[in-house]
């Protein structure tokens, strides 16, 4: 098998990323076609990128997060694989035809991505054993994919249901690879395939500061969520009040101490207390 303009879509989810979203397209190969989700119904640079990039569709939304993001734009494509990325990410000139060429003899996927070029952030995680005895070869089995780079079978996922829509930001791409292990499907990484994350820079960095606060409300919301859908009710609640009573009592020293982080905490705080209330992920920035 192997990936062309005719089985391949890429999907970008965009919130506030005219900074690095011309990087990211201009690394894209011309005639693949791009689904872009503008989650700040950003008009403006929907009309540039349209004007400005081939086979190129824009969909102005609301703030809906990465997953239901992601799935507008998977359910709008309409090939059999689906490339999903962060705007933050740039393809080297040799990913795709990398891929193409390791992939030649595989049959049947779930996900899988080209490498990190930053070894010290893999976006994987796996049996270390694994990856040390395959490291050789162009292609490894894996137990997880990081979200930012995903390369998504659509037909081994039934009824059109990829990313649980709950999850505002986080672990929606873990909770994704566990769902396609256990209906059998095979997680990939390719290793001479290289694609290159920024890292949190999806945002534009003068929202920096509102951000920051948003995703330390999100991270443990998203913590307690994910471990009560895959590890019970039970040690979820456990969990959730240890880390409720864990933040509360930074919060706490920060406020004594007039620390900076004190913010931090207090999100942390209020995400999980959220979460422990049995609330949806309703917290957004605000950003204008």
């Amino acid at each position: 098998m192997e990936f062309t303009s005719d089985n391949l879509t890429f999907v970008i989810v965009t919130f506030k990323s005219k900074k690095v979203i011309y990087d990211c397209l201009n690394s894209l190969p011309k005639d693949y076609h791009k689904i872009i989700i503008e989650n700040s119904s950003d008009k403006e640079l929907k009309k540039e990128l349209e004007q400005n990039y081939d086979k190129t569709e824009v969909v102005l939304s609301n703030n809906i997060g990465m997953g239901a993001g992601n799935n507008l734009g998977i359910v709008k494509s309409n090939t059999q694989y689906v490339y999903v990325l962060n705007p933050d990410v740039v393809l080297k000139s040799d990913t795709i035809l990398n891929i193409n060429n390791s992939i030649s003899k595989l049959e049947n996927f779930a996900i899988l991505s080209p490498m990190s070029d930053n070894p010290l952030y893999p976006n994987y995680r796996g049996n270390s054993d694994e990856i040390i005895k395959n490291n050789n070869k162009s292609i490894s089995n894996v137990e997880e994919i990081d979200g930012y780079s995903m390369i998504i079978n659509k037909d081994c996922f039934e009824d059109n249901i990829f990313f649980d829509e709950k999850f505002f930001m986080y672990l929606e791409n873990v909770d994704l690879c566990l769902r396609a292990k256990k209906n059998g499907g095979k997680l990939y990484i390719v290793m001479n395939s290289k694609v290159r994350h920024l890292g949190a820079k999806a945002v534009d960095d003068k929202y920096s500061e509102e951000i920051e606060l948003s995703r330390n409300w999100h991270w443990m919301w998203s913590r307690f969520y994910f471990n009560k859908k895959h590890r019970g009710i039970i040690v979820s609640f456990l969990l959730g009040l240890i880390s409720l009573l864990g933040n509360l009592i930074k919060y706490t020293i920060c406020l004594f101490t007039f620390n900076k982080k004190i913010n931090i905490y207090r999100m942390r705080t209020l995400g999980t207390f959220n979460a422990l209330l049995g609330k949806q992920s309703w917290y957004r920035p605000e950003i204008n």
